[in-house]
């Protein structure tokens, strides 16, 4: 019902915005503009969604491998303790949980295209597990939130887009680490916002020590890579996103040469629900990015970022940070749309800039909660999406004020 109030506001308040432009401002090509950009979004989304299908048929296939070689159970009993408490709905070893924990191993690592057939074959498992076919159970909700809170230790296209620039970065990953802290930060307040609603106790020793486990770790790592001089890091960063697919991909098919498990037909029968899949996500996107494109050729933008402006400047505060909004505001609702603005943040200022280093973090963090929201419940056919979407915003602003103030740390 969430979903149905802001897809209408879009429109709502895109029309009269673009409206009062023609109006009392002349502007004669608004609603041309507008127009052109509803077919070029519904087409977008159709391609998209098409191109999902050799992605997402890839890594199905492989998973049906490792789900044959009993790696997803595997995985079920080793995060067992954990994700029991996180998901109490869910039952142990589960085949859900190592759905969940593939999909959140593949996120840590900034490899968005393996985690986004993880994450549907997840929301498929545990909707098998939902009563209310129509509504996002308790499970569905906190993998889905945890998921767009956009957990990543390395964000390889950002750091790819920096170092790939007509005028690139003099140093693409010193995005890095800040990154690295802002993630950090909006999972743990979606986790915290989830528990609170679902009133699950997180002072439990075993939470603790997992959450407690997992911050020494990425602050081992951040030891480990700030110790690292600039080649070494660039070569970290790039190779080892490729190298961990490819050791998924050994891993599996080694467990399942052990097993005897026909590995051919096992990758056949689970590539074909990467077409089904893509097929039935089609409408949701398409419907999600009409109406963002009609409220960013709106203007509705424009005037967001003027009136931010004023209002920090009213109050004295430093609005250095304000041209970078744009790659913030728009993340949430198109990660196309943010990675555009933010390569215009630093072709405009400058990559090692102090806005372009920041629209950066803002790209390598928070995901795009809509999107997620339209592909991943439209995957399942979920109308009723509860508290997902003021959950996931929230996340987002934390993400945005840490970035913000991690920024100002780091580069102002």
């Amino acid at each position: 019902m969430a979903l149905n109030y802001i897809w209408m506001a879009f429109f709502l308040v895109g029309f009269l915005i673009a409206f009062l432009k023609w109006a009392f401002f002349g502007d004669q090509e608004i609603f041309k503009l507008m127009v052109d950009g509803i077919f070029n979004s519904a087409n977008t989304g159709f391609d998209i969604s098409l191109k999902l299908v050799g992605t997402m048929s890839l890594f199905l296939g492989f998973m049906k491998i490792g789900e044959k070689a009993g790696a997803i159970n595997f995985l079920a009993r080793l995060v067992a303790p954990f994700f029991s408490r996180l998901f109490p709905e869910v039952p142990k070893n589960h085949p859900a949980i190592g759905h969940m924990m593939m999909n959140f191993s593949a996120n840590l690592l900034g490899l968005d295209n393996a985690a986004t057939p993880f994450g549907i074959k997840s929301m498929e498992s545990l909707q098998e597990l939902n009563p209310d076919k129509d509504k996002a159970s308790n499970s569905q909700l906190m993998f889905l939130i945890l998921h767009a809170s956009g957990l990543t230790l390395i964000p390889v296209s950002t750091i790819a887009i920096r170092a790939s620039l007509k005028v690139p970065a003099a140093n693409p990953t010193d995005i890095f680490i800040p990154c690295m802290i802002v993630t950090f930060v909006a999972t743990l307040a979606a986790l915290i916002a989830v528990s609170v609603r679902q009133k699950i106790n997180l002072v439990q020793p075993v939470l603790l020590l997992w959450i407690g486990g997992i911050s020494i770790g990425i602050g081992a790592l951040v030891w480990y890579l700030t110790r690292l001089e600039k080649p070494a890091l660039e070569l970290f960063s790039s190779g080892m996103s490729s190298a961990i697919i490819i050791l998924i991909f050994l891993a599996f098919l080694l467990g399942a040469w052990r097993k005897k498990v026909n590995m051919f037909e096992a990758f056949v029968e689970g590539a074909k629900g990467g077409f089904e899949i893509a097929v039935r996500i089609i409408p949701y996107l398409i419907a999600m990015l009409v109406a963002i494109s009609v409220l960013r050729n709106s203007g509705v933008f424009d005037y967001l970022l003027d009136g931010i402006t004023r209002i920090f400047m009213a109050i004295g505060i430093n609005t250095d940070f304000v041209p970078s909004l744009p790659t913030a505001l728009m993340k949430p609702l198109s990660g196309s749309g943010a990675r555009g603005m933010m390569i215009d943040a630093m072709n405009t200022y400058g990559a090692d800039s102090f806005v372009g280093r920041l629209s950066s973090i803002f790209q390598g963090t928070v995901d795009t909660t809509f999107y997620v929201i339209a592909v991943y419940f439209g995957a399942v056919s979920i109308k009723n999406t509860r508290y997902a979407i003021p959950v996931m915003l929230l996340a987002d602003l934390v993400g945005m004020i840490t970035a913000i103030i991690v920024a100002y740390l780091f580069f102002h």
